[in-house]
């Protein structure tokens, strides 16, 4: 996602991930006197909406699955997850950098990874994609085996909140460091991220849902007007991803004297032109 990025992910849920050469190509976009509303814009904006969609769909989808039959297992459900990001992310990763997480995109933006211009249409297309997979899922599922997909506390909505704050956080550092850092291996990062929200899931769900993604709670709370606790989702992730992002692109900088990163009185315009 970064430089282009692509990631994002829920713990019941999604993600996001990486260009490398995007970074220039971002930078021409946010210095551009013309419109951003190009051929190239919008097939970035559809590519991020049908990215979350079937991220989304596959996700929830275990989940509604599982509630009606029984046979996907919570593990399948973490397993579900972590695929469809890591497919999605090599699918369109190198178009919209797969973001899937409007968390993500406006991480990328406070550091500059991203043009704040853009982020509304990135984060439209993505609540618009959710929304749409999950009421597919409602039409599929109706009746008695009309299920919730979306987010709840289990305990405190305190517990939640900080939980979803670290596990958004640690989404936010590998993707930080495997889709916009030179020196990692880009052509893991959709492993890499896909993993981290296998992971993620795996002992969060029980906890919070493990969301990570305020358009994966958002989507199906739409669709089946349930808003019980939904503040957690759309405001914890978007602070641990913020938070995530800071504190990589801070220790990124650690190979350098302290007295050249601090001389420019800006550790973004320090990478900048290191890159």
């Amino acid at each position: 996602m970064a430089d282009q990025i692509a990631t994002g992910a829920n713990g019941n849920h999604s993600v996001t991930l990486n260009i490398k050469e995007d970074h220039d190509l971002n930078h021409k976009d946010s210095s551009s006197s013309c419109s951003f509303l190009t051929v190239p814009f919008i097939q970035k904006v559809i590519a991020e909406m049908i990215g979350t969609y079937f991220l989304i769909f596959a996700g929830c989808g275990s989940v509604v699955v599982n509630a009606d039959k029984g046979m996907v297992t919570f593990p399948g459900i973490a397993i579900t997850w972590g695929l469809v990001v890591m497919v999605m992310i090599y699918s369109v990763g190198h178009i919209s950098g797969a973001h899937f997480n409007p968390s993500v995109t406006i991480a990328f933006a406070t550091v500059k990874r991203f043009p704040w211009k853009q982020v509304p249409a990135y984060v439209a297309a993505q609540i618009l994609g959710a929304t749409l997979a999950s009421g597919t899922l409602r039409l599929i599922f109706n009746g008695k085996h009309d299920h919730f997909a979306g987010t709840l506390p289990t305990g405190t909505e305190f517990q939640s909140f900080v939980v979803e704050f670290i596990i958004t956080f640690y989404l936010m550092f590998v993707i930080s460091g495997v889709a916009t850092d030179n020196r990692a291996i880009g052509e893991l990062a959709g492993l890499a991220v896909g993993a981290t929200i296998l992971l993620n899931v795996m002992f969060a769900g029980p906890i919070s849902g493990a969301s990570m993604n305020p358009a994966r709670s958002l989507g199906p709370a739409i669709v089946s007007t349930h808003y019980r606790g939904l503040w957690i989702y759309l405001v914890s992730p978007t602070l641990g991803a913020i938070a995530g992002a800071w504190v990589y692109n801070i220790i990124r900088f650690t190979d350098k004297p302290l007295r050249e990163i601090t001389k420019s009185g800006s550790f973004l315009k320090s990478k900048i032109s290191n890159t």
